[in-house]
């Protein structure tokens, strides 16, 4: 205060030059970030004008072409003075701005990555709040409703937030990019204004749904009307990605436009174009275990500052279902991004070996690294959750195989195909591939483990199930729900696994590589009988055996079998490697789900051997919660830049060139600090969202306090 009186009595000269020099270092703090974060760019890639060569394609029907250069001997009045041709620059087109003088493509790259991630947790938490919310209802436990009603109170403090970062993300793309939006708008403008509606449509829903809450209740209509409004609010948010996904994959696989002048030709194939479809699968359940995670990072923190038992235990509870639906969504996930992946090789075979075998491919290490913390930190939870269980010592002793399982798993996926040798070393070695750990960097053994990783973290989550249950009920006692559940899953399964089975011998493939699919289609039905098999010892009460014998014979054709098949399906038919991929993903999937159901069923009635003591778990396990959120968050960025960078100096790509000065491949390294830097402002932000809306819980519960202290006075 005493500074600022002193500035007001200073004469108005030496205030004008104050503010001056403040205005000139706020300049100069503009352009800071540029001299971190551009310290990488390659000093030959970086160009102020388009390539010379590059020819940027027409769009318009009938548009002039730029004009050529003069051509030798032709008189210098004939092409305009300097200023002329200034001044006919400057009035054409704008292509690209700049941001203050810093990097456009850092700013955009920050907006839009800080938007996705705040879209993906107010896309996810709603779609899990509205099934805790029925459970709650159905099950006639008050204590899932609060748990829903406290999921979408984050979600109503977080959607603010995500639609200004929207706002600014379309102010960035259309001042900074003005060429490349004009493009993007004549292909889709119909549907940005079905987005702008869908928009107000979930923003209605979702304050509508959590401003309700308490006014519909009492009633069961009440209670599925209030239902009803969550369910509207996951079609508009999901029917919100659908779109933006289009725009997006539209520009890494192209369809509905002609590639000669970029003039739309088919609006429903630029929307359904051929990688549409995959990510937005992908991009579902990866937003399901983002906001799974996220939550129960806000669970760990609020378990940490808790001060109470009552809240230790609240916390720790929801903890344990943020977790739980992370897990859900994690363990589908790689199958998703298998397809994707496979997607993108059959749309540009380019891409493709760019993204596994060119540029990113050390990306996809990273990747490895992150994916495997996720799994082992899930069940290193899962296994400190067991200790508040009374009952589950018992299955400790599985622990020590599940270990080493999982961390020889993870370093077989980890391990690159092709490592980094200098000359010297590879003369020592005598090849190119080291000759052990090259049998582990090809995608048979990568496929292999990731299935076996999938099974054991299925299988801790069963232990934990089963933690404290004891004598089970007999199959008989279960009832006509549990028949019609076991029937449903095994005809789920057979249905997927059978009529895959038979597609395959339809595929059209030469007659000497056609003989390695009659494995691939054994294995289906060895897997199908087993299913069966499995069904039948349920309901001989023997479920336990039933699950066994599936799992084992899972794990044998997966992961043992197709380990070894797949380096003779790589050597002699590479064109089968595809369909063994997906077989093994039906398989694992169809063992998932009907262990799954088999377990429900034969645990349902069971007898507890001790309850749960919730609240009643080690700091670290906290701290485990902690980490699978920061986890998650660094590998949605990194992904982010994966599926943007592979379209490399082109805005859409094959049509429309990016011929700024920015259009390079960042390096590891400059990736590496961009993305450190976008985890730390979401987590900030997300941190301060949420302090924001603790202090509504703290403002009611000063006035519940205050309300009961009056009362008291006026009783006495």
């Amino acid at each position: 205060m005493n500074n600022l009186k002193t500035l007001l009595h200073l004469p108005k000269r030496s205030r004008d030059s104050i503010v001056l020099l403040f205005f000139l270092s706020f300049i100069s703090f503009l352009s800071f970030p540029q001299n971190i974060f551009a310290v990488d760019a390659p000093a030959e890639t970086a160009k102020e004008a388009a390539a010379p060569g590059v020819e940027l394609p027409q769009f318009e029907a009938g548009q002039k072409p730029a004009s050529s250069p003069a051509t030798e001997g032709q008189p210098a009045a004939e092409a305009g003075t300097t200023t002329a041709a200034v001044e006919e620059e400057e009035a054409g087109p704008v292509q690209y701005r700049a941001f203050f003088g810093i990097d456009s493509r850092l700013i955009v790259w920050i907006v839009s990555e800080l938007h996705l991630m705040f879209a993906a947790f107010v896309l996810g938490v709603p779609i899990f709040a509205v099934i805790v919310e029925i459970v709650g209802f159905k099950g006639g436990d008050i204590k899932y409703d609060k748990m829903a009603k406290e999921f979408t109170k984050l979600l109503s403090a977080a959607f603010a937030t995500t639609a200004s970062l929207g706002g600014l993300l379309g102010f960035c793309l259309y001042g900074l990019y003005p060429e490349f939006m004009g493009h993007m708008t004549n292909v889709f403008a119909p549907t940005m204004y079905i987005y702008a509606l869908m928009f107000f449509g979930e923003a209605f829903t979702l304050y509508g749904y959590y401003y309700s809450w308490e006014i519909l209740k009492g009633t069961a209509f009440k209670k599925w009307f209030h239902i009803l409004l969550g369910v509207m609010l996951n079609l508009f948010g999901t029917g919100l990605m659908f779109i933006t996904n289009s725009w997006a994959t539209y520009m890494m696989s192209p369809a509905g436009v002609a590639p000669a002048t970029g003039k739309l030709l088919s609006l429903y194939h630029a929307i359904y174009n051929p990688l549409w479809m995959p990510v937005n699968i992908h991009r579902l359940i990866a937003n399901v275990c983002f906001g799974g995670f996220v939550v129960g990072a806000y669970a760990a923190v609020k378990f940490l500052g808790s001060k109470s038992e009552e809240e230790k235990a609240h916390y720790d509870w929801m903890g344990y279902v943020g977790n739980f639906i992370g897990v859900g969504a994690l363990i589908p996930l790689p199958f998703a991004g298998y397809w994707l992946g496979r997607e993108v090789y059959s749309t540009s075979p380019v891409m493709g070996n760019i993204m596994m075998g060119g540029a990113f491919s050390w990306t996809f290490i990273i990747q490895a690294i992150l994916i495997g913390m996720l799994f082992i930190g899930v069940n290193y939870y899962l296994w400190l959750g067991m200790g508040r269980i009374r009952g589950s010592e018992r299955y400790t002793k599985f622990f020590k195989y599940l270990i080493f399982v999982i961390f020889m798993c993870f370093a077989v996926w980890l391990t690159p195909h092709n490592l980094p040798l200098s000359g010297e070393e590879r003369a020592m070695i005598g090849e190119q591939y080291h000759p052990f750990s090259k049998y582990f960097g090809v995608m048979a053994a990568k496929n292999a483990v990731v299935n076996l990783i999938i099974l054991a973290t299925f299988f801790s989550f069963l232990i934990y199930r089963r933690s404290n249950k004891g004598e089970m009920v007999p199959f008989s006692e279960q009832g006509k729900s549990g028949k019609i559940g076991i029937f449903s899953a095994v005809i789920f399964c057979l249905l997927m696994l059978v009529s895959y089975a038979i597609s395959l011998n339809f595929v059209e493939l030469d007659a000497n590589i056609k003989i390695f699919m009659k494995p691939i289609i054994r294995a289906l039905y060895i897997q199908s009988f087993a299913i069966c098999l499995a069904a039948y010892l349920t309901f001989k009460n023997k479920g336990k055996l039933g699950q066994a014998i599936l799992f084992a014979v899972t794990a044998c054709i997966a992961v043992l079998y197709f380990w070894y098949y797949g380096f003779e399906v790589m050597q002699k038919a590479n064109l089968v490697l595809r369909y063994l991929s997906v077989t093994q993903v039906a398989i694992v999937m169809s063992c998932l789900i009907m262990n799954a159901i088999i377990d429900v069923f034969m645990f349902r009635k069971a007898k507890l051997v001790g309850g749960i003591e919730w609240g009643k778990m080690p700091v670290r396990s906290q701290y485990a919660l902690i980490l699978l959120c920061v986890v998650i968050v660094i590998l949605m960025g990194l992904m982010g830049f994966i599926r943007s960078g592979l379209r490399m100096d082109w805005h859409v790509y094959g049509i429309l060139q990016d011929t700024s000065q920015w259009a390079y491949t960042p390096s590891l390294a400059y990736m590496g600090r961009i993305v450190g830097l976008i985890v730390v402002l979401f987590l900030g932000l997300v941190a301060f969202v949420f302090w924001l809306a603790g202090l509504g819980d703290k403002k009611e519960k000063a006035k519940e306090h205050e309300y009961g202290e009056v009362s008291a006075d006026y009783e006495e």
